[in-house]
């Protein structure tokens, strides 16, 4: 009898993980979820998923989370919002030790394909400094990547390539933009901009509030992609012929001012808003121009962010009511 094909999911504690082993078990996939962190610590946890805890960051967790497996999603790394990874450059670069184990136990293993989340934040950032033009692939190079999270990913990325290459192990490459959506970080430090804003409305209307605290000037520049976009465009890079990174981003670009109006618009709110222009604000503009995923596979992320972020800010809200009782 024929063992049916297996997919691993590392980061599977997390926010993008968790959504993406749900996709998998609902299209019918046998699925290892692996995350270091303790089962009662996962974002999410699907029943139908085999779930592993284990540091992929070491050869010994590596190796348990490729064991048989056909098909890898390596998800794991230390990241989070521009708070976290401007503060924190080591650890996000040490994320490296994950991709790097997981690589070789892939290799090990005869896995037949390997997905590698990469980032945004890879793109030189001399091309991010003002608004207006949306960054292609190419524009990775010459190598100017954000300091910390945006070198470990640009590295990493070239050992997907090598190990393809060298040794033979198909890898797929995907460069998301800001993902956002129910069931992320909301607080605590790692939280990204959706989720922050969405965070710091809810806590405003909840309490009475009537101001709320903006990071920068409000005019930074960014396109937001709801997590079901982001596990749809990672499963169809995955199963695609494509070896080269592809963006997986929305190209609806809105500044920092423009989200928080979203929000206030679904949250039914107008309040002040206190700018503090010397916390980490990141580069000046990014979007993402989707032209070669259109043309390589006919496909984009269509969830408007006004219907991700209504989804969200629901979810948020929930999140601090709770809170707010215990």
């Amino acid at each position: 009898m024929t063992t049916a094909a297996l997919s691993v999911v590392t980061g599977a504690g997390g926010f993008i993980g968790g959504h993406l082993v749900q996709a998998l078990v609902r299209a019918g996939h046998r699925v290892r979820a692996v995350d270091l962190r303790p089962l009662d610590a996962w974002h999410q946890r699907d029943p139908g998923a085999h779930a592993v805890v284990a540091d992929v960051g070491t050869r010994e967790g590596s190796d348990v989370a490729c064991s048989g497996a056909t098909t890898v999603y390596q998800l794991a790394a230390d990241m989070g919002g521009i708070g976290f990874i401007a503060r924190h450059k080591a650890r996000c670069m040490l994320s490296v030790l994950s991709t790097t184990n997981m690589l070789v136990a892939a290799r090990d293993a005869a896995v037949s394909r390997f997905f590698f989340s990469s980032s945004a934040c890879v793109y030189n950032v001399a091309l991010q400094r003002q608004g207006g033009a949306a960054l292609r692939e190419e524009d990775a190079y010459p190598a100017m990547p954000e300091d910390g999270y945006g070198w470990e990913k640009l590295f990493s990325e070239r050992m997907c390539r090598h190990f393809r290459e060298d040794f033979g192990l198909e890898t797929r490459v995907a460069r998301y933009h800001n993902v956002y959506g129910p069931h992320g970080e909301w607080t605590g430090g790692r939280e990204k901009a959706p989720a922050a804003i969405c965070r710091k409305v809810a806590e405003a209307v909840l309490g009475g509030a009537r101001a709320i605290e903006i990071w920068g000037d409000g005019t930074q520049e960014r396109s937001f992609t709801y997590v079901d976009d982001c596990v749809a465009g990672s499963l169809a890079i995955t199963a695609s012929d494509i070896h080269e990174p592809l963006n997986l981003g929305s190209s609806q670009r809105v500044t920092i001012d423009q989200l928080v109006d979203a929000v206030e618009a679904i949250a039914g709110v107008t309040l002040d808003r206190v700018y503090r222009p010397l916390e980490p604000t990141g580069v000046a503009a990014r979007n993402s121009d989707n032209t070669r995923m259109l043309a390589e596979l006919g496909w984009a992320p269509s969830v408007r962010l006004a219907d991700g972020l209504a989804r969200t800010y629901a979810w948020v809200h929930d999140e601090v009511a709770r809170s707010r009782r215990t």
